[in-house]
């Protein structure tokens, strides 16, 4: 079912909107942290805000109409966060959020992975094509405008038209007379929806990065875990048209002028102090039922690590013999330990705070609460009983899904070429109709180049036999070949054209029709057609039908709760739009008999330097710096401070979020989390639940003292 298929009544969300605002002046002290609002609605939070010290109001938080924090928030390509800090456009974001524009600059010639990149001045800044940087422009509650109207009928697919209309309309006056981008997004499975109305900038230009040895150190040892002494943050720059709007790239651009930007938290900190996390949250699922919880935990969780575990095997020890290969599979690598190493704790912490059993205590008290009232034992009294018997049904569905991405999405790279060079078989006949064949070949070759640039056949051969067996055997797929995984392995990367730059260009230099047919031969790309056709026509509708059932069942789930319990604290789950969440400067006690501290300094950097381990190398003359302690103004009582935690619930896409003081300003970028916090995306735990974030006096210490680049700090406002 589609989200336009509503079956409530308009009268239903005055009555959520009533218990929302009732909500909001709810006791926060005991769940303060938990929580992503839409800044919208901040409104409600101003006084609870203050209480805990903030000294900002909540239209210097988020108005639409003015200049407030909300302009120097900006979502970094689509996926994390970054903000404005200067008026010449500087944007700060995670080394991590940068990392692969960084590499694609990368060469063994000028290896900025390991040894850091930092331009002298503008003209030396480097284009990233393909980069965004938007600016939410405002965020307007829009559902009684999206089901005007749908009371007339109760024909479903009718409501589904009717709020279609609805929704074409709000977007049509949202960009009426502007050069925005708008869209119309459901929240709480949609029992609400909100207008985003963005301004996008696709000029943005890498200005610096620190060393690998600053950006990443730690590395997958220390990653998900505290304490942390990582620098990640990398500097960019948005670039606009000379009249301030969103341009493609042209040398004849010029710095953007931001609306705000945020000056710069320098002098101390101290346990206690409030801080906000502004940015935006990706993804997370907390009204999963018991059954569900359990599956990911037992089932789903366990395999996709051990396909990630078998991939990260080859990559990492490929890396280690090889700098050209480092270079290459550095973002690739990061991509695919970041989610493993999340997934052990993540599963991890579900068992230690027994999360299934927490779910169906709660589960029974929504069945109690449902069967109290006649009309609610009508609506809402049998859909946790639907939702865990869905699952139960569904549940291999669902895990052929997810073995599905984890093989042909995130496994093996010769999928990606396999996949780019269908689209010239699939419509051939129209590309020769069109004239326009040529130019696909063209776009393939050059495609090719930027492939094969990061590409290693040894790594992906080793990937590729290590996940097609353990595929195979986890998921028996209907059409798979007769070979075994180590000879189908090397029959495919000793003759595809997949797997060797010369072939694949030849092929494509000397492409005819009957090319086809050497293309539907070939061992590598008839193996990816098989699987993948198997998983677009078999897997990928079934798991469709099971999500949007399971929608369909939290949409009435998620109004239940609303209704029912109005004095419980209720918040959309994340959905990549922009949030804010607030909390403390607070370490924590996540074990019996283990306590962490609220924040980490250089000492840490050179105590782990000393223990040997690959991930704690520093570059010659980095450890000589942080020993002799020439801190300057960056230090807070002779120590420099690395990075602190804070009680702010945070997912990814937080990455690079500015974790912003009392009086607003920038204190540092919010880059992770605990360990013992992986588990908030699906149960929130406010005694154990902490974010890590980079000191911003750290990163200027990194950019000043350390990288020379003091002409970007004196860019920006600093504030004692």
């Amino acid at each position: 079912m589609s989200i336009f298929e509503i079956k409530i009544k308009n009268s239903m969300f005055s009555k959520i909107f009533f218990s929302f605002v009732f909500i909001v002046s709810f006791i926060f002290s005991s769940i303060a942290e938990e929580g992503m609002l839409i800044p919208s609605v901040i409104t409600a939070f101003e006084s609870e805000m203050q209480a805990m010290g903030m000294k900002l109001s909540a239209k210097d938080i988020y108005d639409a109409n003015h200049s407030s924090i909300k302009d120097a928030i900006i979502h970094f390509g689509g996926g994390c966060t970054a903000e404005l800090v200067s008026g010449q456009g500087l944007l700060l974001t995670n080394h991590h959020c940068g990392y692969s524009q960084i590499q694609s600059h990368s060469s063994l010639e000028k290896d900025y992975l390991k040894f850091g990149f930092w331009a002298k001045n503008k003209t030396e800044e480097l284009p990233n094509s393909g980069l965004t940087a938007t600016r939410m422009v405002r965020i307007d509650d829009v559902t009684s405008s999206v089901f005007f109207g749908i009371n007339s009928t109760d024909d479903v697919s009718k409501r589904a038209s009717v709020m279609k209309k609805n929704i074409e309309q709000i977007l049509k006056d949202a960009k009426m007379g502007n050069h925005y981008d708008a869209e119309v997004k459901p929240f709480n499975y949609g029992n609400d929806f909100y207008l985003l109305v963005k301004e996008t900038f696709k000029d943005v230009r890498l200005v610096g990065t620190p060393p690998n040895s600053i950006g990443k150190f730690g590395g997958d040892t220390d990653n998900w875990v505290w304490p942390r002494h990582t620098g990640d943050f990398s500097v960019f720059r948005i670039y606009s048209g000379i009249d301030n709007k969103p341009a493609e790239y042209s040398v004849n651009n010029i710095p953007y002028t931001p609306i705000h930007f945020l000056p710069i938290s320098f002098g101390g900190r101290k346990m206690g102090d409030f801080t906000m996390v502004y940015g935006f949250p990706g993804t997370t699922e907390q009204h999963l039922v018991s059954s569900q919880i359990k599956y990911i935990i037992e089932k789903e969780r366990p395999a996709r690590i051990l396909m990630r575990e078998k991939s990260l095997s080859v990559i990492n020890a490929a890396m280690r013999s090889s700098d050209e290969v480092r270079i290459k599979y550095s973002a690739k690598q990061a991509s695919i330990a970041n989610a493993y190493k999340k997934w052990i704790g993540q599963v991890g912490g579900l068992k230690e705070l027994g999360a299934v059993n927490v779910k169906k205590k709660y589960e029974d008290d929504y069945i109690a609460k449902a069967n109290s009232n006649q009309e609610w034992k009508l609506k809402y009294g049998q859909v946790i009983s639907s939702m865990n018997q869905l699952v139960e049904e569904n549940s291999l569905s669902d895990f052929q899904y997810s073995m599905g991405v984890e093989y042909l999405y995130v496994g093996p790279e010769l999928f990606d070429l396999a996949e780019a060079i269908n689209d010239l078989e699939a419509n051939y006949n129209q590309l020769v109709e069109k004239k326009e064949l040529q130019t696909k070949l063209d776009a393939l070759k050059k495609g090719a180049e930027g492939f094969f640039k990061n590409y290693d056949a040894k790594v992906d051969k080793g990937i590729f036999e290590l996940l097609t067996d353990e595929y195979l055997k986890q998921t028996n797929p209907t059409s798979y070949s007769n070979y075994s995984s180590k000879t189908l392995t090397d029959l495919i990367y000793n003759t595809s054209i997949l797997t060797n730059k010369e072939r694949y260009l030849s092929f494509l230099t000397n492409f005819k029709k009957k090319s086809l047919k050497k293309l539907e031969k070939d061992l590598g790309y008839s193996h990816w057609k098989k699987m993948v056709v198997n998983f677009q026509d078999d897997v990928l509708p079934k798991a469709r039908v099971f999500n949007g059932k399971m929608n369909d069942l939290l949409k009435i789930y998620v109004e239940g709760k609303m209704v029912m319990f109005p004095g419980a604290q209720h918040w959309p789950d994340a959905n990549s739009t922009l949030r804010i969440t607030y909390g403390k400067l607070e370490g924590s006690a996540p074990a019996d008999g283990m306590t962490y501290t609220d924040h980490t300094t250089t000492k840490g950097i050179l105590q782990k330097y000393n223990s040997g381990n690959f991930d704690f190398d520093l570059l010659p003359g980095l450890k000589d710096m942080y020993e002799k302690k020439d801190f300057g103004d960056y230090a807070q009582d002779g120590e420099l401070w690395v990075c602190f935690t804070g009680s702010n619930h945070t997912t990814g896409g937080n990455s690079g979020s500015p974790v912003i003081d009392a009086n607003g300003y920038l204190m540092g970028l919010n880059f992770d989390r605990t360990w013992e916090s992986t588990m908030s995306d699906y149960m929130f735990d406010p005694s154990r639940c902490r974010n890590v974030v980079v000191d911003i006096r750290y990163v200027l210490w990194v950019m000043d003292k350390y990288s020379g680049a003091k002409h970007l700090v004196d860019e920006m406002k600093l504030m004692r």
